[in-house]
């Protein structure tokens, strides 16, 4: 994540809408990936001091979950993140404009990571084909209306799927204990999610597929029956040799995805270490080993940090060399992609 300033010179989040320090008006353009300060003018058009002209997203202007700009000539009501939405929380209801807020916070972070990777991103609604798209879905679990309705959190056919109650704390922290789980967010969810779009984004050839296989395994196995085991009678025994999670050990296309999550983790954390001065180098100037190493020396002060002020660890994982290895690959991928933008 890169530091963002108002124009006052304050320091300013990611998820800003307004500066706490001067009280302008914020919004973040993707285009440029940079925070905007603006000030309203006339027919709901939005200046900024360079003259340029941005509207408000719908969402943000009607919803309040959303601080993303659009240019002022733009036809779309929805910015740039927002037109992946195709199933959003029922903003009628109780408790799910909190909800869908920290969705799309979550979404958005994750979107600023892949684009500053310089990977294919695209709305499935622009592209059918290949393009992605979210569904925020309740169930019975979260409201009674539901009561005959289950929504799994998960990925198929271009439309990655989020339960709205991974959004509710207590909730989501009940699940984690409940599946015996280090670590559980909203943002972790959609960086493993987007792992499988992008894998079936990529259509990988012959050669690409075996080298997956000879990291990986045989993702021709048995999915089903693999998930069933796992959840029955648990993740073997030695999987700390050899994953970067107990449910990366669930079948070789979840360990992709876990791999491929932890990659966006430690990139988007890597750059933010070092636009805030903790590291001297952006990691895209690093080898992905290079990236490994210096990881292990600041997620080890984070959870010293962490355990300082009685929390636990920001970073519950351990990166051995098969977890290495797959890390390696990811960032091939990544460069593969990175072709066919």
């Amino acid at each position: 994540m890169k530091r963002f300033r108002c124009d006052c010179g304050s320091q300013v989040f990611f998820d800003s809408d307004h500066c706490v320090a001067c009280g302008a008006r914020l919004g973040f353009d993707p285009a440029t990936r940079n925070m905007r300060t603006v000030s309203k003018g006339d027919d709901s058009v939005y200046c900024a001091a360079d003259g340029e002209r941005f509207r408000l997203c719908d969402n943000g202007e009607i919803y309040n979950v959303c601080n993303w700009l659009r240019p002022a000539a733009a036809s779309h009501p929805l910015c740039f993140g927002c037109q992946f939405n195709r199933t959003v929380p029922n903003q009628s209801l109780p408790d799910n404009d909190r909800r869908w807020r920290v969705l799309e916070e979550g979404k958005k972070r994750l979107f600023f990571t892949l684009m500053q990777l310089q990977v294919p991103l695209v709305s499935g609604w622009e592209d059918p084909r290949y393009g992605l798209l979210f569904d925020f879905i309740e169930d019975g679990r979260s409201r009674d209306m539901f009561a005959e309705s289950f929504a799994t959190t998960g990925y198929l056919g271009g439309v990655i799927t989020i339960n709205t109650l991974e959004a509710d704390d207590v909730a989501r922290t009940q699940v984690r204990h409940q599946m015996n789980e280090s670590y559980r967010t909203v943002l972790g969810h959609l960086r493993h999610e987007s792992g499988h779009y992008f894998w079936s984004r990529l259509e990988p050839d012959a050669e690409t597929r075996d080298a997956f296989g000879q990291t990986f395994g045989d993702d021709s196995r048995d999915y089903a029956g693999a998930l069933q085991y796992h959840y029955n009678h648990g993740p073997v025994s030695n999987w700390r040799d050899h994953y970067i999670s107990a449910y990366a050990s669930v079948h070789p296309t979840e360990d992709w995805a876990e791999c491929w999550g932890h990659y966006l983790h430690i990139y988007d954390a890597l750059e933010t270490a070092a636009t805030q001065g903790l590291v001297y180098r952006a990691p895209a100037e690093m080898s992905m080993a290079e990236r490994i190493s210096v990881w292990m020396d600041i997620s080890t002060t984070l959870n010293e940090l962490n355990r300082s002020m009685g929390l636990g660890d920001a970073y519950p994982f351990s990166i051995n060399r098969h977890v290495a290895n797959k890390l390696e690959f990811v960032d091939r991928i990544i460069r593969l992609l990175q072709t066919r933008r």
